[in-house]
């Protein structure tokens, strides 16, 4: 008869390739169940977007099945998403908060901000979108808010955010006229943003996504003196002057000790909306060389497309409205490599030798 050591033993072979270790011995099978020659299990992943979950599900059934007597194998796959160590008070309930930011305007990062939420939404996992542009919020429009006001407790000096496609958002923009122009100086911004930080009832969140006004200001120093970030994404297209800018991105969040999950690059490629032919009309792999230069790594090559605007421009991000297209299927690879690079930060937290690789 088979014994819960002999099922623990056979998916003791099976290795999580980011932390070097078994699924076993990292804790992430639970609950092994035999019932005759039926065995259950639970493995917990330390995220609902892990890119191999798929496959640590099709090993841990070809495993067990390889057991004498085992006619069925039930493999309950689920999540838990921790928090890393940080000195400065987290907002309550938000486990990881990720800066999506750019050295310059018009990289496409508010773009790339929505989609990734909305992606990472559809994994299962709790999200969080803070627009942090006071001078130019972008989220409300392109995640089909706009007009819509967030309820306010005066009293309790609380911000319900709004909700749509599974995201929890919050914006400047919910709060004023839309063709508004703010006219305010730094240390007005820097309340504000600390308004919607901490006034808001976020409620429980396995990743919180800022996306971030350009540069290097006010906005990108109030986010990591107030809260503990876990990583920056930073966003270009492939053209000099914008690597120019996304350098100085990254190196300003060196200095304040944030590290840099990865580079995005969009507009990477134009893809004829007649022909389907691509072409590199911002040149080509400048996110690369830059990323081998700071040694951190591409997470994605985001296409120039004209579905991805319209539908953006709409109120419906491309992941939702065309889930099976290669755009969405880039963002949800994005969300997948994000969610990779946190699980490896938080987990040197237990004290296991990892390192994020490219």
């Amino acid at each position: 008869m088979t014994t819960e050591a002999a099922v623990l033993k056979a998916l003791s072979q099976i290795i999580d390739p980011d932390f070097g270790k078994d699924i076993v011995s990292l804790g992430f099978v639970k609950d092994v169940k035999i019932d005759g020659s039926s065995v259950s299990f639970t493995i917990e992943l330390t995220t609902p977007a892990c890119p191999v979950k798929e496959e640590f599900r099709r090993q841990a059934d070809e495993a067990v099945m390889s057991l004498t007597g085992i006619e069925r194998v039930h493999v309950n796959m689920t999540s838990r998403v921790t928090a890393g160590i940080s000195d400065k008070l987290a907002i309550p309930g938000i486990a990881n908060i990720i800066a999506i930011a750019s050295g310059k305007g018009g990289v496409g990062k508010s773009t790339t901000s929505v989609n990734l939420a909305v992606a990472m939404a559809q994994t299962g996992a709790r999200v969080g979108l803070l627009d942090a542009d006071i001078y130019g919020p972008s989220v409300p429009r392109m995640m089909g808010l706009s007009g819509f006001r967030p309820e306010v407790d005066v009293e309790g000096k609380t911000i319900y955010p709004l909700e749509n496609y599974g995201v929890k958002t919050m914006s400047i923009g919910y709060l004023v006229e839309e063709n508004k122009a703010m006219i305010w100086r730094g240390p007005m911004v820097a309340g504000a943003l600390g308004q919607l930080l901490g006034d808001v009832a976020w409620g429980e969140l396995d990743y919180l996504f800022v996306d971030m006004p350009p540069g290097t200001g006010d906005a990108q120093l109030t986010l990591t003196q107030k809260v503990p970030v876990t990583g920056a994404v930073m966003v270009t297209t492939p053209q000099d002057i914008a690597l120019l800018d996304c350098r100085k991105g990254i190196d300003m969040f060196n200095e304040v000790h944030v590290p840099t999950l990865g580079i995005v690059e969009n507009m990477s490629q134009f893809i004829c909306p007649h022909c389907g032919e691509s072409s590199p009309i911002f040149a080509e792999g400048g996110a690369d060389r830059l990323a081998q230069e700071y040694k951190t790594g591409v997470l994605a090559h985001i296409p120039l497309d004209m579905r991805i605007r319209e539908l953006s421009d709409s109120g419906t991000p491309v992941v939702a409205a065309l889930p099976d297209s290669e755009q969405a299927v880039a963002y949800r690879q994005l969300a997948g490599e994000i969610a990779r690079k946190i699980s490896i930060i938080n987990r040197r937290k237990i004290d296991i030798p990892v390192t994020v690789q490219g």
